[in-house]
């Protein structure tokens, strides 16, 4: 299995548009230190650092098939920009723009995309993920649905796939499970979500070879959260970010929890400090792992 992580910012990015903190200006000039630390991982930091609307490409070695996870409205710079084909075949994790609005990309580039989601009705929209999808890209003639039951694993280019609920209230999100079955390679995604998984939801994404985990912002801006945080450690610190999404040291905990073999943070903002926000276990676009 071979993982490249095509966008790993949250919703505006990083370095986000107009915005000239500190975090946005060191990712559009890294200095050498970072650029060092970068280039060890495999990231060419020449034009800057990119954190992308999220997106991970995952290719089976086996069958030489591939698995888009969520369609990032950055789509076509994603594929630009990294050494990887069009996907044989995506899941969508929810309905959020960010995760699923470059879809539309689908448009004159496939012959035949199938997209696999949750076929659960969320209470608030009505509808299921996957009857989401196809409500609101019903004009892709290319675009195929395939429902699927959370927690029931499903073959879709030669990996078994497990849907795995979260917690991102109001909508219904889910995290996945993605095993290689020759070689027995996991990669689990936590998806958007704060701290407080289910614990059927963590079995299911334990021991995993790489775990990318959800983790928004630092602690500390919990106290700028209209909700402040939540799922606090025995030390106070949350580990939650209002009640969506989980805080950095939330993440950290979580990969500790379901003991992946080794983690990134992903879905990271802009806000987090940058003398924090480019640690090593803190995700970039570009960065590739062979499972």
């Amino acid at each position: 299995m071979e993982v490249t992580l095509l966008g790993t910012g949250d919703t505006t990015g990083t370095p986000t548009v107009d915005c000239d903190c500190e975090t946005c200006e060191r990712a559009r000039d890294p200095g050498p230190d970072l650029c060092e630390r970068l280039r060890e991982r495999g990231v060419d930091p020449s034009d800057g650092v990119e954190r992308s609307r999220f997106s991970v490409y995952v290719r089976n070695d086996e069958t030489g098939e591939s698995l888009l996870v969520d369609v990032s409205p950055d789509f076509r710079q994603q594929f630009l920009t990294q050494d990887v084909g069009p996907p044989d075949a995506a899941i969508v994790t929810h309905v959020h723009f960010d995760h699923l609005d470059g879809l539309g990309n689908a448009y004159r580039l496939f012959d035949e995309l199938p997209v696999y989601a949750a076929d659960e009705t969320d209470p608030v929209t009505g509808e299921s993920v996957a009857e989401g999808i196809r409500s609101r890209y019903d004009y892709l003639d290319t675009v195929s649905v395939n429902a699927k039951t959370p927690h029931e694993t499903f073959t879709v280019a030669g990996f078994e796939v497990t849907l795995v609920p979260v917690e991102h209230p109001p909508l219904l999100c889910y995290g996945l499970r993605i095993e290689e079955p020759e070689s027995g390679a996991v990669l689990s995604i936590s998806g958007d979500t704060c701290y407080g998984i289910p614990d059927r939801s963590k079995a299911a994404l334990s021991d995993a070879d790489l775990a990318l985990v959800e983790g928004i912002v630092h602690e500390e801006a919990c106290e700028f959260h209209p909700k402040g945080g939540a799922h606090h450690d025995d030390d106070g610190v949350p580990r939650t970010f209002g009640t969506k999404h989980m805080t950095l040291p939330g993440a950290r905990d979580f990969a500790d929890d379901i003991d992946a073999e080794s983690y990134r943070i992903v879905h990271t903002a802009h806000y987090v400090p940058a003398d924090r926000a480019f640690a090593d276990d803190i995700a970039v676009d570009g960065e590739c792992f062979s499972l």
